[in-house]
């Protein structure tokens, strides 16, 4: 029998390879965004959510608990950037990211916590920012770091579960909004999503069952 991969975020260029690396192996997906296209794809559910919202998000559990599905994996890969320094921050744009970059994780992971086994995993997404830089994108980075600290915390608290719990820290990606955005030279060493999907395949895989905690730059040269 194939394993459940649920894709939170499911509609931005990783998620979509995210959900094309786990389809190609022939797990099947539950995909997740807050206004998904409907997806005629063979082993594709979607599901619209509004993943900033702890009910909402304890709602789609108990839709996939009514039907029986139980995901095996899940990775958090909603996101959002904004370029500001802490002093040009205003109030709104804090919360915002707070609940884009951070909320979503926390409630998924929450959900999931409850429900998942021995044998299941959690991969979140951060940044390389939450570690370096970050000078213009100050909440932007700390939702991150907070995201990759969230990531230790819950893998330890699960350990006992034998569930892991790892991130990767993307950097540039090889977006068509980031080549529309950016320069040549910016996007020189941008890493195609496709090739971030397959570590992130990797690590929610049972050839990965040894790491738990990792918190893995996945930005190559960029």
């Amino acid at each position: 029998m194939s394993d459940i991969a649920l894709v939170c975020g499911s509609a931005g260029s990783l998620g979509q390879a995210l959900v094309a690396a786990f389809l190609e192996r022939g797990d099947r997906v539950v995909a997740v965004e807050r206004t998904p296209v409907e997806s005629d794809t063979v082993g594709v559910v979607t599901e619209a959510v509004d993943l900033t919202s702890p009910d909402e998000v304890e709602a789609l559990w108990e839709r996939l608990d009514a039907r029986g599905e139980r995901p095996r994996w899940v990775v958090n890969a909603v996101g959002g950037f904004r370029s500001a320094t802490l002093a040009a921050t205003e109030p709104e744009e804090f919360r915002l990211l707070v609940d884009v970059n951070l909320a979503t994780t926390i409630w998924s992971c929450r959900a999931a916590a409850r429900r998942l086994g021995e044998g299941c995993a959690i991969l979140n997404v951060g940044s390389r920012s939450a570690f370096e830089g970050g000078a213009g994108a100050a909440v932007y980075s700390v939702t991150k770091a907070a995201v990759a600290r969230l990531t230790e915390v819950l893998a330890d608290e699960l350990s006992k579960q034998k569930i892991r719990v790892n991130a990767i820290l993307p950097s540039v990606i090889d977006t068509p909004a980031n080549r529309a955005s950016m320069s040549a030279d910016a996007l020189r060493n941008a890493v195609p999503p496709a090739q971030i999907a397959a570590v992130a395949g990797f690590l929610l895989s049972d050839a990965a069952a040894p790491i738990t905690g990792a918190v893995l730059p996945v930005y190559g040269w960029a």
